[in-house]
């Protein structure tokens, strides 16, 4: 059973055997199939979806998806997280913050933080344009940037290291 936040709404989510999900108990309803190793198409209520797995980050239980062409990063919590959060341990577990790698190769089109500048959890730290979308790269935990390898106007190729923290 995994937690997380759906459309800023708390939603539980749960696999049964045969690995049918549930989302918050009700069945999840959905047509699943793989492309590729990293791209999938669902269809859900009578629409069609293709997801790109672009990082799953086990250490953060973080998942970068990007679906229909829109970035979503979502964090899981298992049981253990929310046993620890309960008894007010979550920091317990906190890891080492390590660079920001560009998900997809695109052109930085913006940049909102400088070497030396605390940064917050899902603050903005840049904006990547790619196939014409421009896609917001948030600050994956709180931290201090320690420095930045781009400029805006770069073009950038995926796994390329942006900011160091």
């Amino acid at each position: 059973m995994f937690q997380t936040t759906l459309n800023q709404q708390p939603a539980t989510i749960d696999f049964l055997a045969g690995g049918q999900p549930t989302l918050n108990g009700e069945p999840f309803q959905w047509d699943f199939s793989r492309l590729s190793d990293r791209t999938f198409h669902i269809i859900r209520n009578h629409q069609s979806y293709t997801a790109e797995l672009l990082d799953l980050n086990l250490a953060n239980k973080t998942v970068s998806l990007k679906i229909n062409g829109h970035l979503h990063t979502v964090e899981l919590k298992d049981r253990f997280d929310l046993l620890l959060e309960k008894m007010g341990m979550s920091n317990a577990v906190a890891t080492k913050v390590g660079d920001l790698k560009a998900p997809m190769p695109g052109l930085i089109v913006g940049i909102g933080v400088e070497p030396g500048v605390p940064v917050k959890k899902g603050e903005t730290v840049l904006i990547l344009e790619a196939m014409k979308m421009e896609n917001t790269i948030k600050a994956p935990a709180d931290a201090v940037v320690k420095a930045i390898r781009v400029q805006k106007g770069d073009r950038v190729e995926k796994g390329q290291v942006l900011v160091e923290f």
